[in-house]
């Protein structure tokens, strides 16, 4: 197995970079990425460090890769922060240096297409962190979500264990970034309905991997920061979520099915299945679409768990995807799954 370590964590004063090494989306709506920077400085304390790249639309993959390159040489700075997520990351990975990211490890936030680097990392032997990109965490109208607000600062600055607690009220309707009165207020929130639990009766702990499940399709089809032996999972924890992009309930089973197909899921001893985005700029599901596309999405997973992992402990809506709040999730780090106290416990 990959001997993994968590990177040193920055302090409030500490320099910090922020990339785009998936999209330079900085560039299009710069009020959220603004909003985020402010955050981070005021908020917790932190200088960020804008690379090259970082507001560059259409930046070629040598770029982003020389950005990656800079923040994690340079002694200087302590975390590195994605702006926000893309679909082209993927053409980074094989332009990355992997000696020189584990000379300088450092603590690495982002998730849906940032699943590559920190799928990447976590093969490097470095804990990345799953959550908080500064133009949708960082950058939320009106203010950030306690839940992620939390979250983020304990996963920056505190080691040791951070107990996950179900949203009390939570949302996935976004707003036009390129509207300004979209940031005069806060997102409209509803009621959350709590986690569900499947095969709850037992405890287990170890190390994650997983992600945005559209990135590790790509990767499986692409062959790249997949382990070589399957085994290098065995008794982890499976994080798994769904993009914007509302994938069918047909091409989540297939994609998983095709995990299983590779030995991959019966080697998880749980998975935690975010709560699914539905609803979409593209696909403005009402109430009752919306409620039927997150059931059929939750049959199409345990349908692919009981044919190729049925002893697995599934906890389903953990709020770590594309919807609002977002929690961190240790990358590689330990998650504790606790089916009969229904706890989580991931480690920062």
């Amino acid at each position: 197995m990959t001997p993994i370590t968590y990177p040193p964590k920055p302090s409030p004063g500490d320099r910090v970079a922020v990339i785009s090494p998936a999209s330079g989306l900085p560039g299009l709506f710069p009020v959220p990425y603004e909003l985020g920077l402010k955050r981070l400085r005021e908020e917790y304390g932190l200088e960020p460090v804008e690379y090259p790249a970082t507001r560059k639309m259409g930046s070629t993959p040598a770029e982003r890769a020389a950005d990656v390159h800079a923040a994690f040489a340079d002694p200087g700075i302590k975390a590195v922060i994605a702006s926000i997520g893309g679909d082209d990351q993927i053409t980074v990975l094989p332009l990355l240096d992997r000696e020189l990211i584990r000379a300088g490890p450092k603590p690495f936030f982002g998730m849906s297409d940032n699943t590559n680097l920190l799928a990447y990392l976590r093969n490097t032997g470095i804990v990345g962190f799953h959550g908080a990109s500064v133009m949708v965490e960082l950058g939320r109208p009106g203010a950030m979500h306690p839940q992620t607000a939390d979250s983020l600062r304990a996963a920056l600055f505190t080691p040791g264990p951070y107990e996950l607690r179900p949203a009390e009220r939570w949302n996935d309707i976004n707003r036009d970034w390129a509207d300004p009165a979209t940031f005069d207020e806060e997102p409209a929130l509803r009621p959350g309905s709590g986690w569900s639990w499947v095969n709850a009766d037992r405890v287990t702990e170890g190390r994650s991997w997983g992600g945005c499940l559209e990135i590790l399709g790509w990767l499986l089809m692409a062959d790249r920061e997949i382990a070589r032996d399957p085994a290098e999972y065995d008794g982890g924890v499976l994080l798994l979520e769904t993009s914007e992009e509302l994938p069918s309930a047909t091409d989540v089973f297939r994609t998983l099915r095709n995990m299983g197909e590779r030995g991959l899921l019966r080697r998880f001893s749980a998975l935690l299945m975010a709560r699914p985005k539905t609803w979409s700029f593209e696909h403005p599901d009402n109430p009752e679409e919306a409620a039927r596309y997150a059931a059929d999405q939750r049959e199409a997973v345990l349908r692919a768990m009981r044919d190729y992992a049925p002893e697995a402990t599934i906890v389903f809506d953990v709020d770590f995807g594309h919807t609002d709040p977002q929690v961190v999730i240790p990358y590689g780090g330990t998650v504790r799954v606790d089916g009969p106290a229904r706890r989580i416990t991931v480690t920062y």
